[in-house]
């Protein structure tokens, strides 16, 4: 993989698509990052880290990344494990007393891959709600007298209190605090500088804040999103940025030359253990690891929800490739992005850079019908659609025959097959208008004063 070729104008386009989304659905803020071979190539903030005040989003901010947290709780776990101090297949009850039996009989590979059967997040989990403050210690180990909703190692439930548990296990076995050993030992050791385990953060570090979605109340409110998690910190305490995301998860692959952990301890956290039984996407959970493929390109990593923030991490292995996108808001769109960006980089992966015969065929065109983009790739253009998550699906493709001449050579049955399209230009060479078939397009401000002139009665 070329980084001068098809990378880099696919990463010039999942640049422009994401803020065409932020737009489409009126989002606060949301970051993206992209790294290939473990340098950072795209970084990009949109929107407002704190909508009501208007205070500018940036890629510094830090976010609650909610349960990526378990994926650096699994990877301590491991480490211990590498280090002799623990197995994996050691009961729970040897570390943490008090525990219901059935719970204690249960290994720390049971916690680590969501299969020992224990309660989600309690029997009042009002601590994702801001009704109450999340769980302390004791009240964790209260929790955990109770017997296991379902039998251990019969099938795929998550547990944030499972995650505590295995925060438990770590400082029985460290004599130190699960913040303070997991910040040294993964946080510092993977080289992260804008990353804690739990809130406070450090005066003056900039923070984006939670966002609810617009209904019931009508509009988005802000939620401080700033209570420390405690307990449960190693299911959901997490604060970092999308930067140090992506530096973390890329030193997870097997592949990578640098990392916290042996490549034999990464390949065990990325082994698919469980498959998600209930769900439409298959995906699966190895040990602190969420795990799938998309049309044909294996991917691993982990996602977050917290109050008023979605996020997630996706490592692309075999294409040396990691994504992060972060939003503030509860309807933020961090999984369909991640995939849509996933999808476009499929598609010039496919179809290579540009060639110079198509390179001017570029740019966003607007009816007031919809916005579309002129995408040029390999010796053909795509017309993709920026509304859509997925922006190239079933696009039109056009072959151009001169500078500004060409004609529709791909096109659904219902659309405009085989007919002309063609470029308009100004005289001074600036494309004016775009004409595929019939139908002409225009720059977006033209569209606005056309709209407001025709259909804008208070205009």
């Amino acid at each position: 993989m070329s980084e001068s070729k098809w990378l880099i104008p696919a990463l010039d386009y999942i640049r422009g698509w994401g803020e065409f989304q932020m737009r489409q659905h009126e989002q606060p803020g949301s970051v993206i990052v992209i790294s290939h071979r473990g340098r950072i190539l795209l970084e990009e903030a949109f929107g407002y880290a704190d909508l009501v005040k208007g205070v500018p989003l940036t890629p510094r901010h830090r976010f609650r990344v909610a349960s990526h947290s378990k994926s650096f709780t699994a990877a301590g776990v491991i480490k211990l494990h590498e280090n002799g101090k623990l197995r994996l297949d050691d009961r729970v009850g040897r570390y943490v007393p008090d525990l219901h039996p059935a719970i204690a009989a249960a290994t720390v590979a049971q916690l680590l891959s969501h299969s020992a059967g224990i309660i989600r997040d309690g029997t009042d989990c009002g601590q994702w709600l801001d009704r109450r403050p999340f769980l302390d210690a004791d009240e964790l180990g209260q929790a955990l007298k109770a017997p296991p909703i379902i039998p251990a190692n019969t099938r795929l439930k998550y547990s944030n209190l499972g995650y505590g548990l295995a925060g438990l296990v770590i400082e029985e076995v460290t004599g130190e605090s699960y913040r303070s050993w997991i910040k040294r030992e993964i946080v510092d050791a993977a080289g992260l500088g804008e990353t804690v385990p739990d809130m406070p953060l450090p005066r003056n570090t900039p923070f984006a804040r939670g966002h609810s979605c617009k209904q019931p109340l009508g509009r988005r409110v802000v939620i401080p999103s700033e209570e420390p998690t405690r307990a449960v910190a190693p299911a959901g305490g997490f604060v970092s940025t999308g930067r140090d995301l992506v530096r973390y998860f890329d030193q997870l692959s097997p592949n990578a030359k640098r990392s916290v952990l042996s490549v034999a301890s990464r390949r065990k956290m990325v082994r698919r253990q469980w498959r998600d039984p209930h769900a439409s996407l298959e995906r699966y959970y190895g040990l602190g690891i969420i795990s799938g493929s998309l049309d044909g390109w294996d991917w691993f990593g982990h996602s977050g929800a917290f109050q008023g923030t979605i996020t997630r991490t996706c490592v692309l292995p075999g294409q040396e490739l990691t994504l992060s996108v972060l939003t503030n808001s509860r309807d933020g769109c961090a999984e369909a992005w991640v995939d849509g960006a996933i999808r476009i980089l499929q598609t010039f992966a496919r179809n290579g850079a540009p060639s110079r015969k198509v390179g001017g065929w570029t740019g966003r065109w607007w009816t007031f019908w919809n916005a579309i983009d002129l995408v040029p790739m390999g010796g053909k253009v795509l017309v993709a659609h920026p509304d859509a998550f997925n922006p190239f699906a079933d696009a039109n493709e056009l072959a151009v025959c001169g500078k500004g001449e060409g004609w529709i050579k791909l096109a659904g049955g219902f659309e405009s097959h085989g007919e002309a399209a063609r470029l308009v230009r100004n005289s001074r060479g600036v494309i004016r208008e775009v004409w595929l078939g019939g139908v002409k397009f225009l720059p977006e401000a033209r569209v606005v004063k056309e709209m407001a002139a025709r259909f804008d009665q208070g205009a």
